[in-house]
């Protein structure tokens, strides 16, 4: 493996670390894998104990690095669903790495 230097934008494992961190943007990505285009109630009640704030601040992020789509309707009252993008369905095969290593090591 090659040396990573600490900058973002020349070292691809901090750049996956970058976008993919912390506790709930890998199950996000997974719930929508699995279950589809989903609105944000549904999605809530997948990811479990997530708040709102939470949910809300990692689906903002994930739309902004282009993982997901973030589809909103105009109506009463407002429809908000999500999906996983070309981009996020790349990361698929990585999660599902991570899920078998994390069941043969629990």
């Amino acid at each position: 493996m090659e040396a990573c230097p600490e900058a973002k934008a020349s070292c691809p494992l901090t750049y996956v670390l970058s976008i993919m961190g912390g506790k709930w943007k890998a199950i996000i990505l997974w719930h929508l894998h699995n279950d589809g285009v989903l609105r944000y109630g549904d999605l809530k009640r997948r990811v479990g104990s997530i708040t709102h704030k939470m949910l809300s601040q990692q689906l903002k992020e994930l739309v902004e690095d282009k993982l997901i789509y973030r589809k909103e309707y105009h109506q009463i009252p407002p429809k908000v669903e999500y999906s996983l993008s070309e981009k996020g369905k790349t990361l698929i095969p990585i999660l599902n790495t991570m899920s078998e290593w994390g069941a043969h090591n629990m």
